[in-house]
């Protein structure tokens, strides 16, 4: 039997994009060379990144920052997609409308092909890991898988992704460790980053 290990999943939202989501901006540049500094002493194994320039070009600034040489690695699961679209008699009568045309704003194909990349998802990236030794792996993705991954971790009903927003270049840390639950250690955090590159991507009213 192979022996299991924690798993330290690191996860961040890319870095500010354009308005044509073709390149960072020169805000998302600094932001992701920041998390790729905070990041520096982290013993990463692997980078992986959703296949959208905006999360490619994130992932390589944070990948020149390092001090080891890790694979940079694409995944299409680490992408930008639908995780699960709810049954309206899952969600609370209160948010139903405001939830469901959100989700039905997206391309069918979109949401037809989103849940079965969100479990592949999981499948990689999540619960404890083989080995003897820690692994810390950081996904470089968008905001939808980052709070699939949060929703995942605490257990919550599938249609609770929906109202947990990521800032650009946050940070996540979720630990997987064999025996027990899996643990936040930090969610959303941007404690790297300077007041004025904060927020960014973030729902104007929910904002500290």
């Amino acid at each position: 039997m192979t022996a299991a290990t924690t798993r330290l999943l690191y996860v961040a939202r890319h870095a500010e994009a354009s308005s044509d989501e073709t390149e960072l901006t020169e805000r998302g540049r600094q932001q992701a060379t920041l998390l790729g500094e905070r990041l520096r002493d982290v013993a990463l194994s692997a980078v992986h990144h959703g296949p959208l320039p905006r999360a490619a070009e994130t992932a390589r600034l944070v990948h020149e920052q390092l001090r080891r040489d890790v694979p940079l690695l694409v995944s299409e699961p680490a992408g930008d997609y639908v995780p699960y679209v709810p049954r309206r008699e899952e969600l609370p009568t209160d948010s139903a409308d405001r939830f469901l045309g959100f989700v039905e704003q997206f391309p069918e194909a979109e949401r037809s092909r989103g849940p079965g990349l969100a479990d592949a998802a999981l499948a990689r990236f999540t619960g404890p890991a083989d080995g003897a030794e820690p692994l810390h792996e950081l996904v470089v993705t968008h905001a939808f898988l980052a709070a699939w991954f949060v929703r995942d971790a605490l257990d919550a009903p599938a249609w609770r992704w929906l109202g947990l927003s990521h800032s650009n270049a946050a940070l996540t840390v979720i630990r997987y460790t064999p025996g027990r639950p899996a643990a936040l250690a930090m969610v959303n955090d941007m404690g790297h980053l300077p007041e004025e590159l904060r927020w960014t991507g973030f729902p104007p009213e929910l904002r500290v």
